[in-house]
Formats: structure tokens, sequence, C-alpha cells
């Protein structure tokens, strides 16, 4: 049995707890698909293509890790690809209540699809995408956040 799971998220941009749930799921998953969502109600600040690039360059070491944008409901997505488990970071205790609240939601929607929460590691979770965007915009160096090429690209959108 071929075990895949998804990870899905906005990725806007990839940060290093991202990589850190990436790289430990995909020793004990044959593959994981690295869903990018995308959120236009949530106005990223990279495009779909930028961040599907920039998650495409992040992992290109991990072999079995594949990613792919999406549109519309994850459940839906895994469904249609016939995934059976959905990957969710949680960094604080403040995540898990409205992590808990969409995997009941999606347990309701596709009762065969398993949501698994994954704790990032205590050296990255204090980060969010939302909060490096507003360090950069501040003009820090961000590099040890996220790594060094999204960090430029950080800079060239935000700093112009």
């Amino acid at each position: 049995m071929n075990r895949i799971a998804l990870y899905p998220g906005t990725f806007d941009p990839v940060t290093r707890g991202h990589m850190d749930i990436i790289k430990r799921a995909s020793k004990i998953y044959d593959e994981v698909v690295v869903g990018v969502a995308h959120s236009g109600g949530k106005k990223p600040l990279f495009s779909v293509r930028e961040r599907v690039s920039m998650l495409v360059k992040a992992s290109s070491r991990i072999k079995n890790v594949r990613v792919k944008d999406f549109d519309g409901l994850v459940v839906d997505y895994a469904k249609k690809n016939k995934i059976r488990v959905i990957i969710r970071g949680l960094r604080m205790i403040s995540d898990f209540e409205l992590e808990f609240q969409m995997a009941l939601t999606n347990r309701k929607l596709a009762g065969n699809i398993e949501t698994i929460f994954m704790m990032t590691s205590d050296s990255y979770a204090y980060l969010s995408s939302k909060l490096i965007k507003e360090v950069v915009e501040l003009g820090a160096d961000v590099k040890r956040f996220v790594p060094a090429f999204v960090a430029g690209a950080l800079k060239r959108k935000l700093r112009k």
C-alpha cells in the first residue's frame, strides 16, 4: 500500500517551520504532496506560481515530496487524488482550536480522510508567515526563518 499524505497550506511564504513538517512527514509517508492553496480570499503576497516555485526549490532534496497547487476545499482535492491523510502543522496550543474545528468539519465532509496533527520543532514554534512578512517590512533579515532565496524574494516584494 502506498501511503500518501497531503500537507496543505497557503505557504505565503514557505518558512523553516513548514520545511520542518515536510521533512519529518517525508520520513513517515511514502509520498508527501504539498498542496499550495490558491487562497484568493487571503490576498497572498506571492502568486500561486511563485509559492509553488519556492516550495519546489526548498524541497528539491527530499525525493518523496511533490508540490501541487489546488483551488477549493482540501478534502475535495484529497478525494480527487485518492489521498487519505491530511497533515496539519501545529505551532502553539492556540493553533489547535481552529485546526481541530477544521479537522472535524473535514471528517463530516469526507469520513474516510484522516487528519494528522504534527507539532513543529520547538525552534520554529513561534514562526508564522504573517510575522515574517511584517518584520521584513520593518527591515529585519529573516534568513534564519526562511530559506535564503525566500528572504531575497520577500525583500524584493516588501522593501521597494
